[in-house]
């Protein structure tokens, strides 16, 4: 839903995550939902010194990089394969993620994926070999699955 509270409690999720990893959010751009321009919303971003941005209104090229990892996922995820099931396609998407986040190569980021503009400290003290190999094995055993009656 995009009730203020959900936009909220999203954002504390987040930012304690980032925190974990040792990143710092100095800014958030948001389109101009009214979750995004609550004071519930507003007051959070606030209690951590983090600037709002708001994309500017009917243009979806302000937010490029959001709308652009929409296009990405609805291709590449969602609309890739014929899932049996709500449930199988939910259980698809952490797999995607890890790939799309820490093999799949991204142009913006000279061929990069994105991990590879954490340290390995950042990177939940994990070897970046483990978690490939944890993405792997979490692929192969999708797969495995779907192949099973």
């Amino acid at each position: 839903n995009e009730r203020k509270e959900s936009a909220t409690a999203f954002l504390e999720r987040a930012l304690a995550w980032f925190e974990s990893l040792g990143v710092t959010v100095e800014r958030v751009m948001t389109d101009n939902g009214s979750a995004y321009k609550s004071h519930l919303f507003r007051d959070a971003l606030a209690a951590r010194a983090i600037t709002h941005k708001r994309t500017r209104p009917y243009t979806p090229r302000t937010n490029g990089k959001a709308e652009r990892f929409i296009q990405t996922t609805l291709r590449e995820w969602l609309y890739a394969t014929p899932y049996a099931s709500s449930q199988e396609r939910t259980a698809a998407m952490t797999p995607w993620l890890c790939d799309y986040n820490s093999r799949r190569p991204h142009s913006a980021l000279g061929g990069q994926p994105p991990t590879s503009r954490l340290t390995k400290d950042n990177l939940l003290g994990n070897d970046t070999r483990e978690r490939v190999e944890t993405m792997s094995w979490s692929r192969a055993r999708l797969q495995r699955d779907r192949a099973q009656p």
